[in-house]
């Protein structure tokens, strides 16, 4: 585990002036838990702002870095209070995991123009002040749910890049499911914004698409073609007119899946299994398929492991398996049928319960995380985070195209 420095004096120019050194540097908006601020850590960033509006994620976040004063609890729309509280100096990044309430598939689909999801604006309102006084961050990266790009046809999606566009930012845009990296279907949107000084010029220049060329390739479009922009991002991305434009950057091939949901789940007696009762209703509400499937694995002499999402279908309660070696998509607990279901079968028994936050934990890639709260906050924090070997994948193979280390500044200039 990472921690960070704790600071533990009332913020001052001074100290602010002290913390900031040769590293990069970065403030980070929603924060929620600093999964995000783990992520780049682990790759050189120092986190010298961190923003969210709920004091039981700061919480968590303290019991992780430490008491650090520079996690200020606020509302992004306080524009003043959170330009007061942004250190003096410029610096390199700034992240923004704002609400996906709006915009996700399972929840209301109004979009940014959401009271959740609008929050965007209120970054946007912070950055636009942080330009005017010459202080704006040198890149910026958004990251929201994969219907950041079918809300409304994708027109918050392209609105988010024109935001973007206006503040200055050349963008590139791709899709990353933390299923490459832990056992867990989470497929997200990201979007890179990067000041044209930054632009890896030597090796993307004939990438790049001004306003008045955005259909052309000029050279082997390879890059274009990755499997991390699927058609319908590429498509909203050639189209969108952006102030700047839209430069696409190098994206390797992600690691291969980690279907090891069996490694992230304890089996022992010692978890809050269900009564019989309890698992007899779950089944009793599964479809016949679901159902044949979990019989057939309680008879099998192997223990296997899966998951279960309660849903609605045809205006009932539906108990489905997962037996694909992930689980599906982390949420917050803000109903039952947000609430993943972790089961075993096998050797002629069936055990349920209710997944754990240190579950949760593994499958964001922060096994060790320190939980020191209660069942539901702990399951808000993490399901409402981002994975964290996604955001170390992005720093070193993503951010770092825009800021090179020294070595790669060598290995660019030698052309190894």
């Amino acid at each position: 585990m990472v921690a960070a420095t704790a600071i533990v004096n009332q913020p001052t120019v001074e100290s602010y002036r002290q913390a900031i050194s040769d590293e990069l540097t970065c403030i980070e908006f929603f924060a929620g838990i600093g999964l995000t601020h783990l992520g780049l850590s682990s790759h050189g960033w120092k986190c010298l702002y961190a923003n969210d509006i709920d004091p039981k994620k700061r919480s968590m976040y303290a019991s992780c870095f430490g008491e650090v004063v520079h996690y200020h609890v606020e509302d992004v729309w306080k524009t003043d209070r959170v330009l007061a509280r942004i250190p003096p100096q410029r610096v390199d990044l700034a992240t923004a995991s704002f609400p996906c309430v709006d915009l996700s598939l399972a929840g209301n689909l109004k979009g940014l123009s959401g009271e959740d999801s609008g929050a965007f604006y209120g970054f946007i309102k912070v950055m636009k002040k942080l330009r005017q006084q010459g202080r704006a961050p040198r890149a910026v990266l958004i990251e929201n749910v994969i219907g950041f790009l079918s809300s409304h046809d994708g027109k918050f999606f392209r609105i988010a890049l024109q935001q973007l566009a206006d503040l200055g930012y050349f963008v590139d845009a791709f899709v990353v499911d933390a299923k490459h990296f832990t056992p867990q279907s989470r497929p997200r949107v990201f979007v890179v914004g990067f000041e044209e000084s930054l632009m890896p010029q030597q090796r993307y220049e004939y990438y790049l698409f001004h306003r008045d060329s955005l259909d052309s390739i000029r050279e082997n479009p390879e890059p274009l073609l990755s499997t991390m922009r699927p058609a319908r991002l590429l498509e909203k991305l050639r189209t969108t007119k952006l102030r700047t434009g839209w430069f696409p950057l190098f994206l390797p091939q992600l690691p291969k899946e980690n279907r090891n949901l069996d490694h992230c789940i304890d089996k022992d007696d010692s978890q809050d299994w269900w009564n019989e009762r309890r698992v007899k209703k779950h089944l009793a509400e599964m479809h016949p398929e679901h159902l044949r499937r979990i019989r057939a694995l309680k008879n099998n002499d192997n223990m296997s492991v899966g998951t279960i999402y309660r849903r609605v279908r045809d205006g009932k309660s539906r108990s489905e398996i997962r037996t694909d070696g992930l689980a599906g998509c982390l949420r917050t607990p803000r109903g039952g049928s947000s609430k993943q279901i972790v089961f075993t079968a096998g050797q002629g028994t069936i055990r349920m319960r209710w997944m754990t936050p240190r579950e949760y934990a593994r499958l964001q890639g922060c096994p060790e995380y320190p939980i020191h709260v209660e069942r539901n906050e702990a399951l808000w924090g993490f399901g409402d985070a981002v994975c964290v070997p996604v955001i170390g994948w992005i720093a070193e193979n993503v951010l770092s195209q825009i800021f090179p280390t020294p070595v790669r500044q060598l290995q660019q200039a030698t052309g190894d």
